[in-house]
């Protein structure tokens, strides 16, 4: 422990911070967590069995002020009253992945973008699971980074870091850090300027030297762009769909292939993740196990056996000829363009929820080619109507998961596909994705 930082206090009691919390206890600082909100029972039965001081319902501002340093939860926004009066007072701020980076010595992964981080991190812990090390799989996933440092030892973690966790690092480095994409997401919490969201994603390979790995879409055109004026120390790994100059990881007719150390080919037909936005997927998870020598074999069979995640183009049940995808992780166009882009059937497509000003503009090829109804759920539906209704002879309106899917079930044929990627976030009629996504899965079970 530092010396000079005795007195920690943590924003934040969720998972995050409650890790950040039970790190800083076993590390010997004294420890308070203050929540603006309610703290759940089960954090609650956490804190109180370390004998970790705590507060629900507001903050403190003259214990919390008090701190030595300030571990932030990613959910916290710069214009909270609080953070502004920390920021006044000039007290040290860092986020849970910072801090736990201090007490490891652990090889990591960081993964982060704007669409795909559950799916690669997923995908890249199976590989390394296989393989027999002794890895944890943390971040925006599963338990925190800061509670598997303080509880476990693992050799290396496969971490899934957003945009906001990166915001408060100084120190963080991992030995490889991969950036999937970046398209326009939570831009009210960067001032609404896509450059500071932009520079936000590129933090996670700040720190890295020659001798760590970034591993990027080269198709991307906002990474590549961003790439020319500002190059990144770390050994470049560039992947796409097309074999270009310097490409590490690329796709030639149906055959995937990565290049780092010994080659490595597989069939694209052979992964279990199907879709274009999975093939990405699978060359960045690929290229990460390549960087530890992890063998061919096993990166072979671990993209073959994968299973996905719920609520990520995850299939519920086929019906009267219909199949059901709960794609409700889908909460941004970028997702939902991959989610329809994948489709072969028709689609009758449930989507909205909460706008976070979204460009639909970029949908409407697809929509136009693949999409037969659109059944809205969502308490404010208008820019939908105005979006899509010329491109698409039939758009909906209903109020609950158990509705809409009564509604889809009797717009479907035999051989389409019911669709819910919503493009939005669901804190309107749901607690957030993985509720919405349950509901949608109950509905469908129910017809």
């Amino acid at each position: 422990m530092a010396k000079d930082k005795k007195n920690i206090t943590v924003l934040g009691a969720a998972e995050s911070g409650v890790g950040a919390a039970i790190l800083a206890k076993k590390q010997g600082y004294n420890v308070f967590v203050s929540d603006f909100g309610k703290v759940k029972d089960k954090y609650k039965s956490v804190l109180d069995a370390r004998k970790i001081k705590w507060e629900e319902g507001g903050h403190n501002e003259d214990l919390i002020l008090h701190a030595d340093e300030i571990i932030k939860s990613p959910g916290i926004p710069e214009k909270a009253p609080i953070m502004k009066a920390i920021r006044k007072k000039k007290i040290p701020v860092i986020s849970e992945i910072e801090f736990a980076y201090r007490f490891t010595d652990a090889k990591i992964v960081a993964i982060t973008g704007s669409n795909g981080k559950s799916t690669t991190t997923s995908l890249t812990y199976h590989i390394f699971k296989k393989a027999g090390l002794n890895v944890g799989l943390a971040g925006n996933i599963g338990y925190s980074f800061a509670r598997q440092v303080a509880e476990q030892k693992h050799d290396y973690y496969v971490l899934e870091i957003s945009n906001f966790q990166l915001d408060d690092i100084v120190d963080f480095k991992p030995h490889v850090s991969v950036l999937l994409n970046i398209t326009p997401d939570h831009l009210d919490r960067y001032e609404y300027k896509f450059e500071n969201y932009i520079n936000s994603k590129f933090r996670v390979a700040e720190n890295q030297t020659k001798s760590e790995y970034f591993i990027y879409c080269s198709d991307d055109k906002v990474v590549t762009e961003h790439l020319k004026k500002n190059p990144v120390k770390a050994t470049a790994m560039p992947f796409s769909l097309k074999k270009k100059p310097g490409s590490v990881g690329y796709t030639i007719k149906e055959k995937l292939f990565v290049h780092h150390k010994n080659p490595f080919q597989m069939s694209i037909s052979d992964l279990s993740l199907r879709g274009t936005h999975n093939t990405y997927n699978s060359l960045a998870a690929c290229l990460a196990a390549r960087t530890f020598d992890i063998r061919n074999e096993v990166i072979r069979e671990s993209l073959a056996d994968f299973k996905g995640l719920d609520h990520r183009l995850e299939f519920v049940s086929k019906i009267g000829g219909v199949e059901y995808i709960n794609d409700s992780k889908a909460t941004n166009v970028n997702s939902t363009w991959y989610a329809l882009e994948s489709m072969t059937k028709p689609v009758v497509w449930i989507m909205g929820g909460v706008d976070k000003g979204n460009d639909y503009s970029v949908l409407v090829d697809l929509v136009r080619k693949k999409v037969k109804a659109i059944v809205c759920m969502g308490v404010e539906n208008l820019r939908i109507h105005e979006s899509f209704s010329k491109h698409v002879d039939l758009i909906v309106n209903t109020m609950s998961a158990r509705e809409c899917v009564k509604l889809a079930h009797y717009l479907s044929d035999k051989g389409d596909v019911v669709l819910l990627s919503p493009c939005c976030a669901s804190f309107d009629l749901f607690q957030n994705y993985e509720d919405r996504g349950n509901q949608f899965k109950e509905a469908v079970r129910n017809l």
